[in-house]
């Protein structure tokens, strides 16, 4: 092939990659070009994921950075690939942490509660604190990269989306979904409003478990609890039917301690007659198992502390904290004889407020709630029959386990902040609930319900109130059912089965989405939870600033297998930075070279079998990449970028490159060269988005990465003989390498060679690059070779001669090697003293013996290598 020549580019790229003078500019140009801006009236097939709506009060955290991560990968990539794809961001609005975020600055700054302000100046004060501070995160997203469609951004409480709200709760009050009932609840004294039981966090705390006799002589009973100040609300005692110990009780009255009441004594088959005493106290109005007893049995419910866990039964308890009364009431038990074990400290789960952490306390209490059994069967049955997938599999058992055995749904909060119930109450009990275009009742005695919903319940209309439903917006008919969700398998429960249950119902059984990737939760370096308390939290933006926005992605990306947790150590981001910098390094050295995607790739038959190896691993590359995106597979797609990219291309077609282009083959190779480039950074963009946009624009002149197609396989044949040659180069250079450092010499340093079998083992056409490579020179008439290697190939043998005279200094290799010997005795004998040692051969584990084996086996081979080394050294 004749040689052309070429004019070598103007490289304008830094030295160094600088990622701060590279993000900003970039996503700004990203955004101003409207690049991420979708077209509901393209003809394009759509791909839509709507952001996991983060907290107004949040900030970025790692798993918020994964989780964008992940779908800004999904979305530039379909973007690539010729869909309109939409992805939409938001907000939510937080009811009580909001709420309490609001409180909490009132009380500190003015003195002031919401009740001194009252509902809605309180309500005004949170709108204006959402407009000052709330959505940082927002901006953090731009930092991290994000490629949303700002322009589509939503808020729970926006006009539109509080319709939906509001449109939803009507239909499902006509469809009977949605009623109003007395029940035992989960309620934090702190936030004073209900939780839904997805919102109660369970902890092995430590308490106190007390035995207490109830009754006196045959009339007597002992039961257990770790909450003694419930006794004061206890309206019998139940064990169980079969139980021989308690029938002569059963339907008698025993006296309550403390009281001055009777209570009886019931028979019901909840009572686990072999745990404990086999007796259980009854306080239906505080536990929620204790609640069903007394519907069976017509048990009195006795409400005995307030909305603020005080007491509030007549006595001398009245007025304490549950905290207070607690010991005051065993004290008391204790000084009437009443106590007949105590236990402690005693470990048990007890439920925390997700929010706030206080320990919740179940209330009876009269609220709204959905039947969710029609709504969870259908939220199964889409799964089931395929038209949402789950990834991984495995964990859809997860969400069957959840969805198959859900109870009705607490949806009413006592907050001021959030989504008013739309119901109004009549001065004669009359109960109406009103939609968006309807007139709420007007008249003297009318009052709305003052509760709002709960957060979980505008965020199960995310995916259709986002795109405007209950119009019948272009959006809508454009962009759902939505591609994928991507969350964390921690909140399958809070929040995907509710846009299931909410979706299917609202839009006569079409999921809210096509696919579901569960991806893991972030844990310290030692597989810790991260948590403020115990310090381990890493800030992402921290990390952003110090390895840039692309090394941050890669880094999470990388160690994202889906369903499992990832433990996330510093040095991982370090070594993605390491990867960017080669990135950069390797395409700027191309570009100086001449890489270039202006010329054609030649035919197959015109190219070297590098250009051929290459070209088809890029080929197999794209496929393999095409499969791990379907499939959700990011450690994975990123593992094959990253080994292709620094060690098939960096680190061998480019040095090969070098060789041809010298060799006069340039044109084809810088064809080659720019092609594969230009594979390997629209391969990577969607992760590292930053430096492949920087370096591509440099490569091809072209506007961005963003809006360019996503590369696709060449189809060619695979060159299986240009693959096997390039592998034998491969081992034979690397042979080589491993010899000369073995004999001292330094890395750049020439030495004459004699190489003999090149010829029968069909690597003739290689024999420039591995000289240059393996800083080989031709022999002279005075050759005398002092060292030689073979080294075996495929279907031959290679024999390497070198004359190494005058190409080591002898005497510091020597002390080179006296000191590895010495390092090497040492450790022998180290290794030899534990295993004579019979005190820990005999005791120490068989694993941690075989290591110390294998250490000395090591150490002895190092010994002989290194001696022969010494004695093949010149004499002195």
């Amino acid at each position: 092939m004749t040689e052309t020549a070429t004019p070598q580019p103007t490289v304008d790229l830094p030295a160094a990659f600088q990622p701060e003078a590279v993000e900003g500019r970039l996503y700004r140009r990203w955004v101003e070009a409207g690049y991420f801006q979708a077209d509901a009236s393209s003809d394009k097939p759509p791909f839509t994921i709507v952001l996991p709506p983060p907290n107004v009060t949040g900030d970025l955290h790692m798993g918020h950075a994964l989780n964008h991560t992940v779908m800004d990968a999904l979305t530039r990539r379909r973007r690539m690939q010729g869909y309109e794809v939409l992805w939409l961001p938001g907000m939510d609005h937080a009811g009580i942490a909001t709420q309490n975020v609001v409180e909490r600055a009132l009380a500190e700054k003015e003195g002031l509660s919401r009740h001194d302000l009252g509902r809605d100046e309180f309500v005004s004060r949170v709108w204006e604190w959402k407009d000052e501070y709330g959505g940082r995160i927002l901006g953090q997203m731009r930092r991290l990269g994000d490629g949303v469609d700002w322009s589509r951004e939503r808020f729970t409480m926006d006009e539109g989306l509080s319709k939906a709200v509001q449109t939803v709760f009507k239909k499902l009050y006509d469809d009977g979904l949605i009623y109003r009932a007395e029940r035992i609840i989960n309620w934090c004294p702190r936030c004073r409003t209900a939780l839904s039981d997805i919102e109660v966090e369970h902890s092995e705390d430590e308490g106190e478990l007390v035995s207490i006799c109830y009754g006196d002589g045959d009339s007597s009973i002992v039961v257990a609890t770790t909450r003694a100040e419930t006794m004061l609300g206890d309206t019998a005692v139940a064990v169980h039917p079969d139980d021989e110990r308690y029938k002569h009780l059963v339907g008698k009255e025993i006296q309550l301690p403390l009281t001055g009441r009777t209570i009886p004594v019931v028979a019901d088959e909840h009572v686990d007659l072999e745990f404990g005493t086999g007796a259980v106290k009854v306080t239906p109005a505080h536990d929620p198992n204790d609640f069903e007893i007394g519907q069976r049995h017509n048990l009195p419910n006795i409400t005995m502390m307030n909305e603020l866990a005080v007491i509030t039964v007549k006595g001398p308890f009245e007025g304490l904290d549950r905290f207070e009364a607690r010991p005051a009431v065993v004290a008391a038990l204790r000084e009437q004889g009443r106590i007949v074990a105590e236990k402690r400290p005693y470990l048990h789960a007890v439920g925390h407020c997700s929010r706030c952490d206080t320990v919740v306390e179940p209330r009876l209490s009269m609220q709204w709630w959905v039947k969710v059994e029609p709504l969870a069967r259908a939220a199964g049955d889409a799964v089931r029959d395929g038209r949402t997938k789950i990834h991984p599999p495995e964990l859809a058992k997860r969400y069957f386990d959840w969805v198959d055995n859900m109870h009705d749904w607490t949806i009413s909060r006592q907050l001021w902040w959030g989504h008013r119930i739309p119901v109004y109450y009549g001065p004669d009990g009359e109960i109406v609930c009103v939609g968006p275009d309807e007139q709420p009742p007007a008249g003297e005695g009318w009052t709305q319900d003052p509760d709002v919903l709960d957060t979980w319940f505008s965020s199960g209309l995310w995916p259709i109130s986002t795109l405007g439903w209950p119009e019948n917006t272009a959006d809508l008919k454009k962009f759902y059912p939505t591609s994928v969700l991507s969350t964390g398998y921690d909140i399958l429960f809070f929040w995907v089965a509710r846009m299931m249950m909410f979706g299917l119902y609202a839009m006569d059984g079409v999921q809210p989405f096509d696919h579901v990737y569960l991806h893991g939760l972030i844990r310290d370096q030692f597989g810790k939870k991260m948590s403020k308390s115990r310090g381990n939290v890493i800030d992402p933006i921290v990390w952003l600033e110090r390895y840039g926005a692309d090394a941050l992605r890669f880094t999470l990306a990388r160690g994202a297998n889906p369903g499992n947790d990832m433990a996330l150590a510093e040095e991982w981001a370090s070594g993605s930075r390491s990867f960017v910098t080669k990135l950069w390094n390797a395409s700027r050295f191309a570009l100086m070279n001449g890489a270039t995607t202006a010329l054609p790739v030649p035919p197959r038959a015109e190219l070297t079998d590098a250009d051929r190896w290459i070209l088809d691993r890029a080929d197999a590359l794209v496929s393999e990449v095409d499969g791990l995106f379907e499939s959700f597979q990011f450690a994975k797609l990123c593992d094959a970028l990253y080994h292709f990219t620094w060690d098939e291309f960096c680190d061998w077609y480019l040095e090969l490159a070098k060789v041809q282009i010298a060799e006069g083959r340039g044109d084809a190779t810088r064809a080659v060269l720019g092609h594969v480039l230009d594979v390997v950074l629209r391969l990577l963009h969607p992760v590292t988005p930053f430096v492949t946009e920087e370096l591509w624009k440099a490569l091809t002149g072209g506007e961005s990465l963003v809006i360019t197609d996503w590369p696709t396989a060449t189809g060619s044949a695979v060159d299986t003989g240009a693959a096997q040659r390039i592998e034998d180069v491969q081992k034979l250079i690397t042979e080589i390498r491993r010899f000369r450092d073995g004999q001292g010499l330094k890395p750049g340093q020439k030495v004459s060679a004699r190489l003999s079998g090149v010829d029968s083992a069909g690597l003739s056409a290689h024999s420039g690059a591995v000289a240059t490579l393996a800083r080989l020179t031709e022999p002279d008439e005075s050759f005398s070779a002092s060292a030689s290697l073979e080294v075996s190939l495929a279907g031959s043998h290679v024999m390497v001669e070198l004359d190494l005279s005058g190409a080591v200094d002898v005497e510091a290799e020597r002390k080179r090697l006296a000191k590895n010997l010495a390092a090497a005795q040492k450790e022998l004998a180290q290794c030899e003293g534990k295993l004579g040692n019979p005190k820990f051969t005999e005791k120490a584990p068989a694993d941690v013996v075989d290591k110390i084996k294998v250490r000395r086996d090591a150490a002895l081979a190092d010994i002989d290598r290194i001696n022969a080394r010494i004695g093949a050294l010149p004499s002195a």
